[in-house]
């Protein structure tokens, strides 16, 4: 006999810590996909130490989350109606699971100066930063902490970063809607996920990946990472961490989607996969040849992503971090 389904949660646990001095409001969230639960394993370890007395916060305030999706962490799933990290605002009519964890995860997001979100990866890969935009005062992402957010982002113990996310999504928005594309994967804030509602709050804000989903490393990963940020806002008294000198940094530039079931990668691809200028990535099912423009990287490749959804992004290297 199946299992029966999971319960539909309906409540968000939060668990929050203040200093008797003033400092900055931190947020640390774990299980924004069901599936990746490195962050809620450190997290777990972290909130010991703080109710056993072996660390306290002693300015500013702390909050964790440690399953930002229940429904999705329970079903062991990425999702549980709907990827929560996309089209992340709060809703008036919530019509599905996520909405309604947005309505309270929002404004909690807002009430704080600095997000820490903690992911893994289903393959196996280094753990890598996801940062911000510079700072500008653009339309789509406008921002002016990058200094703030990119120091924080040298401590967290990981040295490969990369930028570009929202302002290339919103560039392969605009092919869509020249393709006659409409709906939510024609509207560039579908891209805004957590750091990026973050940041149009006034805060600023870093997605860490650990590795992979199973790997036993990863929430140690996740777990010096917090400790590294508290001790780096001064949250905590502890030496401030040590900033990776020798990194790997990549820029976003190109989202590729996918129009047809048929159309099929030419091999099998890896995030972070290098690619050389000229190499044939991908063919169209009517035989046409995508092929890299330049020497770099391929990101996010997904075999099984729906046709007129992203399937590949191509990185080139940032100029600095």
């Amino acid at each position: 006999m199946d299992p029966s389904p999971p319960k539909q949660p309906h409540q968000l646990k939060t668990v929050g810590y203040a200093g008797f001095e003033p400092g900055p409001r931190l947020i640390v969230l774990g299980a924004v996909h069901g599936n990746e639960t490195c962050g809620t394993v450190a997290i777990g370890r972290v909130i010991e130490k703080l109710d056993r007395g072996e660390l306290a916060i002693a300015r500013g305030a702390v909050t964790f989350v440690p399953v930002t999706n229940p429904l999705a962490y329970a079903k062991r799933e990425r999702a549980g109606e709907r990827n929560l990290n996309r089209n992340l605002f709060p809703r008036d009519a919530p019509a599905d699971f996520e909405d309604h964890v947005a309505n309270r995860l929002c404004p909690l997001l807002a009430q704080h100066d600095v997000l820490l979100d903690l992911h893994s990866t289903r393959a196996a890969t280094q753990p890598f930063c996801m940062l911000g935009p510079r700072d500008n005062q653009g339309e789509v992402e406008p921002f002016t902490q990058a200094a703030h957010e990119r120091a924080l982002a040298r401590v967290l113990g990981a040295s490969r970063f990369v930028e570009g996310w929202l302002g290339t999504y919103a560039k392969g928005v605009r092919s869509r809607r020249e393709r006659g594309a409409s709906g939510l994967t024609a509207d560039w804030r579908y891209g805004v996920g957590t750091t990026e509602y973050m940041r149009s709050t006034g805060g600023y804000a870093l997605t860490l990946e650990c590795g992979q989903h199973e790997d036993p490393a990863s929430p140690e990963v996740a777990y010096r990472a917090i400790r590294n940020t508290l001790a780096h806002l001064r949250l905590v008294d502890a030496p401030a961490p040590a900033a990776v000198d020798r990194y790997e940094g990549l820029r976003i530039e190109e989202v590729v989607d996918r129009l047809h079931a048929e159309d099929a990668f030419a091999r099998t691809w890896a995030s972070f996969d290098r690619v050389k200028k000229g190499e044939v990535i991908a063919r169209r099912h009517d035989g046409t040849q995508l092929t890299a423009g330049k020497d770099g990287w391929i990101l996010f490749p997904d075999a099984r992503a729906a046709p007129g959804h992203e399937w590949f992004y191509l990185a080139g290297p940032m100029e600095s971090l």
